[in-house]
């Protein structure tokens, strides 16, 4: 495999697409970077990428395939992970497993969506 490459696309299951878009456009602020369908009946598809202004990686929101949805797990980076808690917090998301600084990791805490993937955000300073 080269070295030319990055992860650019995270990929989680979601029980219902536009819900799940709500969710992140409505709930968390993201942005939609993509949604593209093909086909028809059944066999129709859907692509819907979303995230935060001015990142370069996004998350792609995918029905699920032959399971159930949920389970994933994605870390996004803020400078102040204070505020970006107590936005959170105000719009009625519930913060889980606070981690503190100090140590070998950095300051962290979780949110789940609504299909109970993890949200994890990741303090930079």
């Amino acid at each position: 495999m080269s070295n030319d490459i990055t992860i650019a696309v995270a990929m989680f299951t979601v029980a219902d697409q536009d819900a799940a878009v709500a969710f992140y456009t409505g709930t968390l602020g993201w942005e939609i970077r993509s949604d593209v369908s093909w086909g028809e009946g059944e066999n129709a598809g859907r692509w819907v990428e979303v995230a935060p202004a001015g990142s370069t990686a996004r998350l792609a929101l995918n029905p699920p395939m032959g399971g159930q949805p949920g389970g994933g797990s994605v870390g996004i980076e803020t400078a102040d992970l204070a505020a970006e808690k107590e936005r959170l917090t105000a719009g009625g998301i519930a913060i889980s497993n606070e981690m503190p600084a100090g140590g070998p990791v950095p300051a962290m805490f979780a949110i789940n969506d609504p299909d109970g993937n993890w949200i994890w955000v990741v303090s930079t300073s």
